[in-house]
């Protein structure tokens, strides 16, 4: 399938949680879903596209009968992140950060190194919005901090911000297939992350750092309350939109109280420091 745009995460929801695919991989281009033929459904798949709000494009191939858990290890890549590359607010050095599966090499020559068995769920460094995430999250001070990572997905971002030094890390998801994979992940990394499962009215407390990498529209619904929550001085990270968006988060977190520090552009998609 073609660039999903920001309603990707909603369409690997509807296929998975809705249909009977059962992985999918995040490519630059868009997303590949698998299906085992005797399940794959056409008229599932034409309704599903017809229905989105944004125009897909999809083919269809069926492949040769093979062990697809070995193939899929074959091209489900690992992602070295790079950070500190801009001069503000970037510190004085800079890092590398390796995102792997279980099945990639170990390194010892990069600053941090995240396990992640993607499943079902965003959040692999491959997308940019989550490569510039994982970015600002390196670069931004975590030491001591309460973080909420905000439709976390694989909980890849809450992760990092745990190994740097958060004192308290909170991951939100709507999908339980998503909850689930966080739970895992954070066990693997030998992190403490406290999951819920819900959207943003289930936001209780204060943070010193929110970060939300979901969608444009969400975001624009959402910002009321991720403001509530946040703390004077706090830190707002927006991502899941392309730079055409820009100008809508930031008048409306303008309306909010919150003022824009810093951005990223990446192929074209964007991400956003806010100062509250």
């Amino acid at each position: 399938m073609e660039d999903t745009g920001m309603f990707r995460d909603l369409l690997v929801d509807t296929l998975g949680n809705e249909g009977p695919y059962e992985s999918f991989v995040e490519t630059k281009d868009g997303l590949k879903a698998y299906v085992p033929v005797d399940k794959f459904d056409l008229h599932f798949l034409k309704v599903t596209v017809e229905s989105f709000p944004v125009p897909l494009k999809y083919a269809v191939e069926e492949m040769e009968d093979k062990n697809w858990n070995e193939e899929w290890e074959k091209g489900h890549q690992a992602v070295l992140v790079e950070y500190g590359l801009t001069p503000d607010p970037s510190p004085a050095w800079r890092g590398e950060i390796w995102v792997r599966a279980p099945f990639h090499p170990h390194r010892d020559d990069v600053n941090y190194e995240l396990i992640i068995e993607p499943k079902m769920s965003f959040g692999t460094a491959h997308h940019p919005t989550t490569y510039m995430m994982l970015s600002y999250v390196a670069e931004l001070d975590m030491q001591g901090k309460r973080v909420l990572d905000m439709g976390c997905g694989t909980a890849v971002l809450g992760i990092l911000a745990k190994m740097r030094g958060a004192s308290y890390v909170e991951g939100v998801d709507i999908d339980e297939w998503a909850f689930n994979n966080a739970r895992e992940n954070a066990a693997t990394n030998n992190v403490e992350i406290n999951l819920k499962l819900g959207d943003a009215t289930t936001l209780q407390g204060q943070f010193d750092i929110i970060i939300a990498n979901i969608n444009r529209n969400i975001l624009l619904a959402d910002m009321e309350r991720y403001a509530a929550v946040l703390n004077a001085g706090g830190t707002l990270l927006l991502s899941g939109f392309y730079e055409a968006d820009e100008a809508a988060l930031v008048a409306r977190a303008k309306e909010l109280g919150m003022t824009l520090k810093n951005k990223k552009n990446r192929d074209g998609w964007s991400a956003l420091q806010l100062v509250k």
